[in-house]
């Protein structure tokens, strides 16, 4: 991590992990376990290389630490306790690891907000747990680009051909943001976003969007409503703030919620001469 130096806005010089990891993984159960710990492949531990399976959350932890991230907040649902008692403070995997627990099954949104506490100004890094994403150095260019440019939102897209299943995101030569859509049936549109950083504008936004939904919702007297996180995004494009897009051409990601993805996923990690040791 120390020879990856990555330029960061001096007035916010912590950036945290967000980790929403509320799901129930209703399209993969029943599992023996949270589907944030499923084993995708190997790595070698210890001096003998001892081969243990990697779980899924790990390689966004790793991601993270590539970009100089040490701290990150995972995310729960009341009563997927394995988590913590698997990864514990963070201490062998080098990363500082607390967890909190969603107060609300309203989507993302309210998951990320029981945060709003703890991160302060500090930036934020976001990522999914059960997401595999190439490159794996792209939350260093993220970051990058938002000390560039001084971003409130920079988004990572990725190239996808199931559009309706994703946030699908517009956006211009310059690589600022014109409009996000959740799972269009139908759209020209190429890139998905996965991944994303945020200053503390963002984070405010969407306390401020969260608090102004249930206000509404109280007024007309409706059920509180799920929320995706691309909406909120989308309400701060459409209230000028400023979104940018951070393109990876030729990036890949496996969604490992969904069965076919979770299947290509433990078939293309399954080589064991691709097995590289922990840090590396």
């Amino acid at each position: 991590m120390a020879d990856c130096p990555i330029a960061r806005n001096p007035a916010h010089p912590q950036v945290i992990g967000l980790i929403p990891a509320g799901g129930q993984a209703t399209r993969i159960s029943p599992l023996p376990l949270s589907k944030e710990l499923f084993p995708i492949g190997f790595q070698p531990v210890g001096q003998e290389g001892r081969l243990r399976p990697k779980v899924i959350c790990q390689y966004l932890l790793e991601r993270l630490q590539l970009a100089g991230i040490t701290k990150a907040f995972i995310i729960l649902r009341p009563g997927k306790w394995d988590i913590p008692a698997y990864f514990g403070d963070g201490f062998d995997l080098g990363i500082d690891l607390g967890y909190l627990i969603m107060r609300s099954p309203n989507g993302v949104p309210y998951t990320l907000n029981q945060a709003f506490p703890f991160v302060g100004d500090s930036l934020i890094a976001l990522g999914f747990p059960d997401i595999l994403f190439q490159p794996e150095d792209a939350f260093v260019r993220l970051l990058h680009r938002q000390a560039n440019s001084n971003a409130v939102v920079v988004l990572g897209l990725f190239p996808t051909d199931q559009p309706s299943k994703v946030g699908m995101v517009d956006f211009d030569e310059a690589g600022r943001v014109r409009w996000i859509i959740e799972k269009p049936q139908q759209t020209h549109l190429r890139y998905m976003w996965a991944i994303a950083v945020w200053n503390p504008v963002f984070t405010h936004f969407l306390k401020d969007y969260l608090v102004e939904s249930e206000s509404l919702n109280m007024t007309e007297n409706t059920p509180r409503q799920e929320i995706p996180i691309g909406d909120v995004i989308q309400a701060a494009v459409e209230r000028g703030l400023q979104v940018e897009a951070e393109v990876f051409h030729d990036g890949k990601f496996l969604d490992i919620g969904t069965p076919e993805d979770l299947a290509q996923a433990v078939h293309q990690f399954s080589d064991l001469n691709s097995v590289r040791p922990l840090h590396e």
